[in-house]
Parts: structure tokens; C-alpha cells; sequence
């Protein structure tokens, strides 16, 4: 791994009495990866996105960016180095897609905020990066779920952030919108974008990342590459049923397969 980019240390957090959250909980995200973290419902993965994005404050621990804590960030100097996606983020409004991007570089803007000739070229470049251009006159709420997912990218893109966390980006998607959701955010990784994604389909998980988190109750149960973490043990005790891990025949990297009831939260 390159040089961490964004990093929490030592991080718990606890939503109050009898709702646990995370325990002790440390992990590196590197200019020009993609990070999975994955791991049974309730296992604390989406909790963890949220501290890394600022949105949550950790009991002890801390998490860093850059070497300043995020905690110590305004929200519009956090916005300017990391962007986040919520699961299921939409607009509420009828606001064409170009519009939807342009709200990407909220943070830069003045305080009229007025888009410069600058602004409008990043969201042109955010647009074309993702495959939107031809989408960029259309209403976003008309639009399909995968091609929705590529406009919320966009605009997260406009920001031009140092880091991208995104929370189930592909869970309402088909297998086709799914693999070309997680291909684009591998490729925006290259240009040097430490990417983070919250994500139950290990299969994808093995596939798109570079390396992966398992959490387990809140802890690291294990972090390495694909192969490392997608290990048939280790899965079958951290979700409590049957795990067989086989080489994917065209990908090479670890095919999970999960019978029965547990099938759907392994992907």
C-alpha cells in the first residue's frame, strides 16, 4: 500500500447503553486504492464509514487526513479532501443531472456561490470521467438506478477530493449496473483517489479491491488482500454458516459461495 491518505486509529464508538458500535478499530486507506470493508449485518461497517467521514465522532481513537484530525475540520474544509455517499443518496427535487454534479463544487464555490469557467470544467471532466455526458440535460429522477449511481459518483468526483467513501453503492443495483459501478470507481482510484466502499457482495469485494477490512462485532477479525480475508474459515465463523471459497474461473480472485439462508449477506 502507498502512503496512508486517510487514517483511523484505535477508533470506538458506542450509539449509548446496550447499542454497540466499534472497539478498537484501525486501518490505512492509500492514494490510488480501493478499500472494502465488509462484514455481517450489524458488524459496524457503515458506523466506520461515518467516522471516516466526519460524521460521527469516535469515543476514543481518532481518524486523520492528511495528518490533521478530521474532527479539528470544518465541513467545508473536510468537503474539500473527502466525499461522501450515503446508501440510497437522492435528490429530493427535479434538478437536471449537470445540476446534480455542479452541487459538487459547493465547497470551492465564493460566498455567492457562482460557478467560475473552472468550476464548469471540473463538472464537465467529473461528467465525462463518468459516462454522463449525454445524460447531463436529463432529469435526474427519470433516470435508472445504475445510471443514477454514475451522477452521484460524478458529483462526489466534482469535489475532487482526496477520498471517496461510499456506503452500499451497488446494493439496489443489477449484476450489469453493479460490475459497472465498481469497474468505474477502480479506475477513478488510479488517478491517485483513495477510495473506501461499504459493501455485503464479497464476490465484488474480492473482485474490485485492492484490499479489504472484515469486521466482526465491531473489531477487525481481519485486513489483507482478497485472497487473505475471503478465507472459507474465517467467513464461515464471522457469519455463522458454511463458507466455500473456490477461485473465480475467469478472474482468478476468490469466489464465495454461501448455502442457504446466509447466501444473501455474502453477495
Amino acid at each position: 500500500m502507498s502512503e496512508a491518505l486517510l487514517s483511523a486509529r484505535d477508533c470506538c464508538f458506542s450509539y449509548g447503553e446496550g447499542a454497540f458500535g466499534l472497539a478498537g478499530v484501525s486501518l490505512d486507506v492509500g492514494a490510488g486504492e480501493v478499500l472494502g470493508i465488509v462484514g455481517p449485518n450489524g458488524s459496524g461497517k457503515s458506523t466506520l464509514l461515518r467516522l471516516m467521514a466526519g460524521l460521527l465522532r469516535p469515543s476514543s481513537g481518532g481518524v486523520r487526513m492528511g495528518g490533521a484530525e478530521v474532527g479539528s475540520l470544518s465541513r467545508r474544509a473536510l468537503a474539500r479532501r473527502v466525499a461522501f455517499l450515503p446508501q440510497q443518496a437522492e435528490a429530493s427535487f427535479r434538478f437536471r443531472v449537470c445540476e446534480v454534479v455542479a452541487m459538487g463544487r459547493f465547497p470551492h464555490l465564493g460566498t455567492f456561490g457562482f460557478l467560475g469557467a473552472r468550476d464548469v470544467e471540473i463538472v464537465d471532466r467529473a461528467m465525462q470521467e463518468t459516462a454522463c455526458s449525454a445524460l447531463a440535460d436529463r432529469d435526474f429522477s427519470t433516470l435508472s438506478g445504475g445510471e443514477k449511481q454514475r451522477v452521484l459518483i460524478a458529483a462526489i468526483l466534482a469535489q475532487e477530493p482526496r477520498a471517496m467513501l461510499l456506503d452500499e453503492p451497488t446494493a439496489a443495483l443489477d449484476i450489469h449496473h453493479r460490475s459497472d459501478v465498481l469497474d468505474l470507481l477502480w479506475r477513478l482510484s488510479r488517478k491517485q483517489i483513495g477510495v473506501v466502499v461499504v459493501t455485503h457482495d464479497l464476490n465484488a469485494a474480492g473482485q474490485f479491491c485492492d484490499r479489504l477490512v472484515l469486521l466482526a462485532d465491531g473489531r477487525v477479525a481481519r485486513a489483507g488482500g482478497p485472497a487473505d480475508v475471503l478465507e472459507a474459515q474465517l467467513l464461515s465463523e464471522v457469519y455463522g454458516a458454511e463458507a466455500r471459497v473456490f477461485p473465480n474461473p475467469v478472474t482468478g480472485t476468490p469466489l464465495v459461495i454461501v448455502p442457504g439462508e446466509a447466501a444473501h449477506d455474502a453477495g
